[in-house]
């Protein structure tokens, strides 16, 4: 594998148990995976179609998009629109990529009988933080109203350090409860959750037994496997996005 920061790595002629792996950690990520190999294609939806076996590049989006193209022309052969949940699995000897929407319901199936090549990145465009802002005006959007993060919201600090790492917003609800938040500015997975939960953790080990603390991701959306691991976890969500410029 080489990697290239945090949420970037490659992987070349993988076995699909490594590039299931890999496939899976970008799409908690909320990283741009694409993958290349000899593939067949299904779509079943308002209509039904199939690309029989060929070399194909799959490209799977943060936000939800899947596209499929050839070698030729500028537009994919198949694809499913943003709002997707993307999966992945080994199903009797082929790596199947799976792009599912419920309204409608549609499925786009790409079964690789080979990969060539799996790549996950972390992708910044200028055109998406003109459009989104930064966690750093998150932060001070909430800062400036806190009553957005919930009615008796008091910051009382940012930055603060845990052995975890450092806490983007630290504060009290209205009933004197510690508050965690954590922020994103993009839609986040299971990555996002851990990251909280370790603060968290962190927080308590810091302070007496006895203090109840709450965990808040901030972030536009959270995939569902996100959202469940919150609920396991005991953590709450709320959705706020950085200010457009």
């Amino acid at each position: 594998m080489t990697t290239h920061g945090d949420a970037t790595a490659t992987l070349s002629d993988p076995d699909f148990d490594a590039a299931g792996d890999l496939v899976e950690r970008g799409i908690d990520a909320g990283a741009l995976v694409t993958l290349f190999g000899r593939c067949r294609v299904d779509y079943d939806g308002r209509a039904t179609s199939t690309l029989g076996p060929g070399d194909r590049h799959v490209m799977l989006k943060p936000d939800g998009a899947a596209l499929v193209h050839t070698d030729e022309g500028q537009q994919p052969v198949n694809w499913q629109p943003p709002g997707c949940e993307h999966a992945v699995r080994v199903v009797d000897g082929e790596f199947v990529v799976e792009s599912e929407r419920s309204s409608p319901d549609e499925l786009l199936s790409i079964a690789f009988e080979s990969l060539a090549h799996v790549g996950v990145f972390d992708v910044t465009d200028a055109t998406d933080l003109s459009l989104t802002g930064t966690e750093a005006d998150l932060r001070e959007r909430i800062l400036d109203d806190p009553d957005l993060l919930e009615p008796a919201f008091t910051p009382l600090a940012t930055e603060r350090s845990t052995p975890a790492g450092a806490i983007d917003i630290y504060g009290e609800d209205g009933d004197g409860r510690t508050v965690v938040v954590e922020l994103k500015r993009r839609r986040v997975g299971p990555d996002a959750v851990g990251q909280l939960d370790r603060y968290v953790q962190a927080l308590g080990r810091d302070l007496h037994d006895e203090a109840e603390i709450r965990g808040i991701l901030v972030a536009p959306s959270v995939t569902d496997r996100a959202r469940e691991l919150l609920a396991q976890k005991g953590l709450e969500f709320v959705s706020l996005a950085p200010p457009e410029e």
